[in-house]
């Protein structure tokens, strides 16, 4: 499938996504300076979240609306959050414009209805469903309606959840699916990644699969190349100080670029599937065993395990024939260091 003007899957490198979310800290320049960021730090796609607090949550403080899951965020209301943390939707248009100026996709996480109607006006080029709005059946349905790509983040799904989730998308003819393996934490365990599931959901859904990642650093999402991601997404903020509900689990530039030359050489590492030699591996068969004349011998001396053998370099008759040579006989005088050649025994 492609998203903007890049392939995505089959051979094609992974497509890496800057989470841009709440560290924009309430400034349209800071969000356009973290765009420049995540291009040099060798972003694909800058990706943003489109809501207002109300089309996201109601303005209640009773015990429903108060956080309280051990996270960052413990003690505050839902809206009060959302209110801090929120793009502002004016914004979506200079930011889609600098991206692309920047040669960034960017695109969106809508939220509901309504911010699908406004990214669709932006000609947004895929939708990304995150973890929490993966039971919002609805919303999905109508973003996928769209016949874009639909990237969907699995944190909180169950088996059942990720299902319907695909079967929705497939319900109104698309099957430009990604789904991406997340662990709801921020920041996350290691060992709570869990990264054998992002080959698993390609197989069991089929579908292309990848990563959304809250861990610190970048080893979650080198090791995902190796299990077949295809995609990666990971919080992007310019600077730490700027603070925010996101701040703690966001890569800056310089970590951000460690983590994406870390996947690039994953990627050279994982190469493709030959069997065939490289120049450099053929010479180096020089260093391979072959059968040599071990000893001095006469015309006509019985070919022994004692006068014979398997040694470095591999420049004499393969190793495997020495049972076959073992008990016939030398057909001209040979010293010791001599390669063996069929034509010198009979």
């Amino acid at each position: 499938m492609r998203i903007g003007h890049k392939e995505i899957g089959g051979t094609n490198p992974c497509f890496i996504i800057a989470e841009l979310s709440a560290n924009h800290g309430r400034d349209i320049e800071i969000a356009k300076r973290t765009v420049e960021a995540a291009r040099k730090a060798g972003a694909d796609a800058i990706k943003l979240q489109t809501y207002t607090p109300d089309t996201i949550t109601l303005n209640c403080d009773n015990e429903h609306f108060r956080i309280n899951q051990e996270t960052l965020w413990d003690g505050k209301k839902l809206y009060d959050l959302y209110e801090e943390a929120y793009l502002p939707w004016e914004w979506h248009e200079e930011l889609f414009n600098h991206a692309r100026l920047n040669g960034l996709i960017c695109f969106s996480s809508p939220f509901d209805h309504t911010a699908v109607d406004f990214l669709e006006a932006l000609d947004a080029p895929a939708y990304k469903i995150a973890s929490f709005e993966i039971t919002d059946i609805p919303l999905i349905e109508y973003a996928a309606s769209k016949g874009k790509p639909v990237i969907v983040s699995t944190g909180i799904a169950d088996e059942e959840d990720i299902e319907l989730a695909v079967s929705t998308c497939r319900s109104v003819g698309n099957n430009e699916i990604i789904l991406l393996k997340c662990t709801s934490q921020y920041p996350a365990r290691i060992e709570d990644a869990n990264l054998l599931m992002i080959r698993d959901l390609a197989e069991r859904f089929g579908t292309l699969s990848g990563l959304s990642d809250h861990t610190l650093g970048p080893l979650v999402p080198t090791l995902s190349i190796a299990m077949g991601a295809k995609v990666i997404e990971k919080h992007f903020i310019l600077d730490k100080s700027i603070g925010g509900p996101d701040a703690d689990f966001s890569l800056d530039e310089a970590e951000f670029s460690e983590m994406v030359n870390s996947v690039r050489e994953a990627e050279r590492a994982l190469g493709i599937i030959d069997y065939s030699l490289s120049q450099k591996a053929k010479k180096s068969r020089h260093f391979s065993r072959s059968l040599f004349v071990t000893k001095d011998v006469k015309t006509g001396d019985v070919i022994t395990e004692d006068n014979v053998r398997s040694v470095r370099p591999g420049v004499g008759l393969h190793p495997k024939y020495l049972k076959e040579v073992i008990g016939k006989s030398f057909l001209k005088d040979l010293s010791a260091g001599t390669p063996l050649d069929l034509s010198t025994i009979s």
